[in-house]
């Protein structure tokens, strides 16, 4: 079990603080909910979650085979509703894989981004789209 300790900053911040690690976040409420903007969302934090996530399982999968991902990069797009209730509507999230198409791990590789505890977690409601480039 991991304790985070969230407190209230007023005008829509909050601070969320790792125990175990002492890492401090702030978060703020996005300018289309009446926020400022000017930090992470809750919801960019759950699309960040998502995003680092995959990247992090696919890093112990390619550690394990003797795999280097090099500066393999992630980005993630999110939507929200458009209508009440305000909601993720959808997470693309594409992979930027600097080893070539036709690489041995590639499908290892891919299925254990897709076996994320985030991935796995996440209401079915909201659209997941996972793209994988292998540029190398």
């Amino acid at each position: 079990m991991v304790e985070i300790s969230i407190q209230y900053l007023g005008d829509l911040r909050c601070e969320a603080r790792h125990e175990p690690s002492g890492t401090v976040i702030t978060t703020d409420a996005p300018v289309d909910n009446e926020g400022r903007g000017e930090s992470f969302s809750p919801t960019d934090l759950a699309a960040t979650s998502l995003g680092t996530c995959m990247l992090t399982i696919m890093g112990i999968a390619a550690r394990r085979h003797g795999v280097d991902l090099g500066k393999t990069t992630v980005k993630v797009l999110k939507e929200m509703t458009p209508q009440p209730p305000r909601r993720i509507a959808k997470l693309t999230v594409v992979f930027t894989v600097p080893l070539s198409a036709d690489h041995p791990q590639r499908t290892l590789l891919e299925n254990a981004a897709r076996s994320c505890p985030v991935h796995l977690s996440l209401h079915p409601e909201v659209t997941q789209e996972m793209r994988f480039d292998w540029v190398g």
